[in-house]
């Protein structure tokens, strides 16, 4: 869509209100049109690669068996005795089940990731009176170790899925992190500004402009009857 048939549409949309249309209104349809235009086309040249990239996801999501493969392995070792028995005394209102104040937690995990090459973000850390559990995780990546607190000996467990698996977990923002999130809420905003500035635009086009908004108004019940669907399939266990 050029900017001479947005500015041709503009002018025809608004002649064609009886000549009652002031000079005002006029102008304000096309600055519509017109901004409309701008950020249809522009936004979706800024988007194309996280649009492709979300729905090429979505589809290898949906269908995991096509592409997957997991390896995992397994290590053993042992960490310092005293990072698990600090002399420290617990907090208030302890329900002594949590032994967190008694473990260097900082200097468990960092030995961890240095001995092992560990990836991933710490996600968990739980102490209890005879044993720790510390659970590492990333996008299609998960390390758990369990060491003993008796003498420090611990078995760690590493899981390592394909690069499918690794976007997969990127589209849905798991193990992602604050950054990987912002890129999903801005690449979200911006193609429902696509998808807002596009029908819009087909306001401004008098050729097959029935048509146009049939389209999508076919294609919004079509959608909005799956997820009715979906739901009571969900509701009922089906």
């Amino acid at each position: 869509m050029s900017r001479n048939d947005v500015a041709s549409a503009t002018e025809t949309s608004a002649s064609g209100s009886g000549g009652s249309g002031s000079t005002g209104k006029r102008w304000l349809q096309r600055q519509i049109a017109i901004w409309s235009r701008w950020l249809h086309i522009y936004l979706s040249l800024i988007s194309f690669g996280a649009i492709l990239f979300f729905s090429i996801t979505g589809l290898t999501l949906n269908h995991p068996d096509w592409f997957f493969s997991e390896s995992t392995r397994t290590l053993e070792g042992s960490v310092r005795r005293e990072w698990l028995h600090l002399p420290q005394a617990p907090p208030e209102n302890w329900d002594e089940t949590d032994y967190g104040h008694e473990v260097d937690r900082l200097a468990v995990v960092e030995y961890l990731r240095t001995e092992h090459g560990l990836s991933g973000r710490m996600s968990e850390f739980l102490s209890f009176q005879d044993e720790c559990e510390v659970t590492f995780q990333g996008p299609g990546y998960a390390a758990t170790a369990r060491i003993r607190r008796d003498d420090g000996s611990y078995s760690l467990n590493v899981v390592s899925n394909d690069l499918i698996s690794i976007l997969n977990d990127l589209h849905k923002g798991r193990h992602t992190g604050a950054e990987w999130s912002l890129v999903i809420d801005i690449s979200a905003v911006i193609s429902s500004i696509v998808a807002i500035t596009g029908l819009i635009l087909v306001f401004f086009l008098k050729l097959h402009r029935k048509l146009r908004l049939s389209l999508a108004v076919v294609g919004t019940l079509l959608i909005l009857w799956m997820i009715r669907i979906a739901i009571n399939q969900a509701s009922t266990g089906l």
